[in-house]
């Protein structure tokens, strides 16, 4: 990538998705980690990008188009749909608030595309090729210092300093950890919810099923119950003839078939009740996986105020030592000057004698 052709205009981290290409359904991880995602514009020839790269690997290269539209699924996590590489991207940020930042950004470049469109399609030549935003807008630096223009100049200690450091360092890993683990119980949360439709769906049917072979069962039995009744009747006449025997064995062996279909009925209902107890095992699952769920969150929350809790201590500590140093400072100052007068008069004090 030529860096005079193209240049970031907004950068920001997030945990980079693709849609699975089989079910379109699913999303799959393109790294373990956040990534740095960017807009850039490309002044040569007037295109705005997204661009995402993990290693020696552009995972994501989208081109930005006016019917483009970036959605946003839940609090942190956002996609958009790319037809030129026929996929679906996601983002998953780390808060809220990054996440709105880079959907007011996407929503600006695409902007900015459709006037760069028209003004390509009326043959006009453009004379700015920065990003048509709103005067009063800055566009965000990828690297912003913390420490203001005065701050070389105070006296600071170096072990806290080194300190400092340190827990900047360990707060990030614990948020990037964090945002990490909020988006696969997300992807996960959102996966045990198709399955309950799935298995609900299946409850239903599986009830439907039972109440009709119930109905069935019923009329056989009415039937069977008719059947004995009659040949009871016969066996009660003594009729030795003939053509009763043959009607008795007649009405045994339709009896006997009866009993069978009744059987086989029977068996299935025992299935059925089997495969409906189990779904509601799998019921009781979900629910205390989305309970240890929602159990987690509440402690990835706690361990986030206690981070936020001591950086804010941390940080009104080292404004309590720059307080002091520069109370030192002063007081060294005005030691310096009663030390000047004092030389002063010393000085004069020599001439007169």
């Amino acid at each position: 990538m030529s860096t005079t052709r193209e240049q970031p205009i907004f950068s920001t981290r997030a945990h980079v998705f693709q849609i699975d290409p089989a079910t379109k359904r699913n999303w799959i991880p393109a790294s373990k980690h956040a990534l740095t995602v960017s807009y850039f514009y490309d002044a040569t020839r007037n295109v705005y990008r997204i661009i995402s790269v993990g290693g020696t690997k552009a995972i994501i290269n989208s081109t930005i188009t006016p019917n483009m539209t970036f959605t946003k699924t839940s609090q942190k996590f956002g996609q958009w749909a790319d037809s030129r590489a026929n996929t679906v991207y996601g983002l998953g940020f780390a808060s809220e608030q990054h996440l709105s930042q880079f959907a007011e950004k996407f929503q600006e470049v695409k902007e900015a595309a459709r006037l760069a469109r028209e003004k390509s399609q009326d043959k006009t030549e453009l004379t700015n090729p920065a990003l048509n935003i709103t005067s009063h807008q800055v566009l965000p630096s990828p690297i912003i210092s913390s420490n203001g223009p005065g701050e070389d100049k105070l006296f600071r200690s170096q072990s806290a300093d080194v300190e400092i450091t340190t827990e900047k360092e360990r707060l990030k890993k614990m948020l990037s950890e964090g945002s990490v683990s909020e988006v696969q119980w997300e992807a996960e949360f959102f996966s045990l919810q198709d399955n309950n439709n799935k298995l609900v769906a299946a409850l239903h049917e599986a009830n439907a099923n039972v109440d009709q072979w119930k109905k069935q069962l019923a009329a056989y039995q009415e039937e069977t119950e008719t059947l004995r009744q009659r040949v009871a009747e016969l066996e009660s006449q003594g009729a030795h003839d003939s053509s009763s025997e043959n009607n008795k064995e007649e009405l045994s062996q339709t009896l006997e078939e009866l009993e069978l279909l009744i059987k086989a009925k029977d068996e299935e209902i025992q299935m059925l009740k089997s495969q409906k107890c189990s779904r509601w095992e799998a019921e009781g699952e979900r629910e205390e996986t989305l309970q240890k769920l929602q159990a987690r969150n509440a402690e990835l929350e706690r361990r986030l105020h206690l981070a936020e809790q001591t950086l804010a201590d941390t940080l009104a500590e080292r404004e309590k030592i720059q307080n002091e140093v520069t109370k030192v400072a002063e007081i060294m100052d005005v030691k310096i000057f009663e030390l000047s007068e004092i030389r002063q008069g010393l000085a004069k004090l020599v001439e007169s004698n």
